[in-house]
């Protein structure tokens, strides 16, 4: 009798125990998702460590699981749908996978508007709570952010504006297909694992892309011609990025696990989103240059007036567009144009 009056007691205790400390005892497992292969310097150099950051200062309790290459199912421009609805936890992503869904975020991927990842970035900080509440609303936002910019890289050389027609070239946005379509290329929009296959084909020409993504998909090899615009603005226009995580997820995280996240996210990972793509930029064109063969030139300051003057006709298109949504197109470039400029360096 003693003996069970004793089990019966130290089993009543550690429940009691338990009871008392459910948020010390809770741990969560976080699904990342994202459309890039894990050889991608984003991945290896922002994500995982992202992610391992997460897990180390919540002491193990969140554990972050990154799935690139789409591993969970589905397709890159699903990745949106994928985290509002609490099929993956947190995503990585281009809104301008998918167009119209929130074009006032797309509006940053106009050419001649990116300065340098660090005005563009800190612009964003502002702009969203300015412009993206409503389009945020169904998510958790961890970060809204953007690459050191993009320029093309094609087999063949582009000397001045009358090269881009009758290419092909592969665009990552509906911004970047208006661009192309005004220069009279053909822009073929697909996944970046889809890019090496189709440029060894002969079923795309090239690309925009930044330096830092080009070594996942062999660009130092498949193509040979690296184009930039003149300065003092080279790079073409940017990509805007987010890591989006799912609302009840967070909402459902215990205080102190919620500090870990919000710890790791908004104008606290901003800086460490700037310093990881201007470094990695860096890197990626060292791998384009280690080929003696590739040839890296800038329109001269002449084509690239001819080529502002070329692309006009899709800041009127991107305005016309907002404002038939019933946004006023004018003010909102105008205030993208400031906040760049106000951070520009």
């Amino acid at each position: 009798m003693k003996k069970l009056v004793l089990t019966a007691l130290a089993g009543a205790i550690a429940s009691g125990l338990a009871a008392a400390t459910p948020a010390a005892a809770q741990e969560v497992t976080l699904r990342l998702h994202t459309f890039i292969p894990p050889v991608a310097n984003p991945v290896k150099h922002f994500l995982q460590p992202w992610a391992d950051k997460v897990t180390k200062e919540s002491n193990g309790r969140i554990k972050v699981q990154v799935y690139p290459t789409m591993q969970l199912g589905g397709k890159a421009e699903q990745l949106l749908t994928q985290v509002r609805d609490g099929v993956v936890d947190v995503v990585w992503t281009l809104p301008g996978f998918t167009p119209g869904v929130m074009p006032k975020i797309e509006i940053f991927e106009l050419p001649f508007l990116h300065r340098n990842t660090h005005s563009t970035v800190m612009a964003l900080q502002e702009y969203v709570p300015m412009y993206m509440k409503k389009d945020f609303e169904p998510y958790h936002v961890l970060l809204v952010h953007t690459h050191a910019g993009a320029l093309f890289m094609t087999k063949d050389p582009i000397n001045k504006v009358e090269d881009f027609r009758g290419m092909k070239l592969r665009s990552y946005s509906r911004t970047n297909a208006w661009i192309l379509e005004a220069l009279g290329a053909t822009p073929l929009q697909m996944a970046l694992p889809e890019l090496a296959p189709m440029l060894s084909k002969g079923t795309v020409s090239g690309s925009i892309l930044p330096y830092e993504i080009a070594p996942a998909v062999k660009m130092q090899d498949l193509t040979e011609h690296f184009t930039t615009l003149a300065p003092p603005q080279p790079r073409l226009s940017t990509a805007i990025f987010t890591l989006l995580m799912n609302k009840k997820k967070y909402e459902s995280l215990p205080p102190d696990l919620k500090k870990v996240i919000d710890n790791n996210s908004g104008a606290k990972l901003a800086p460490v989103a700037i310093e990881v793509w201007d470094r990695i930029e860096v890197d990626g064109e060292k791998v384009m240059r280690s080929k003696t063969r590739n040839k890296f030139s800038s329109l001269s300051a002449a084509e690239t007036a001819k080529f502002k003057k070329t692309v006009q006709p899709v800041f009127d298109r991107f305005k016309k567009m907002l404002s038939d949504g019933g946004d006023d197109g004018n003010k909102i470039l105008a205030d993208v144009e400031r906040l760049i400029a106000k951070h520009a360096k």
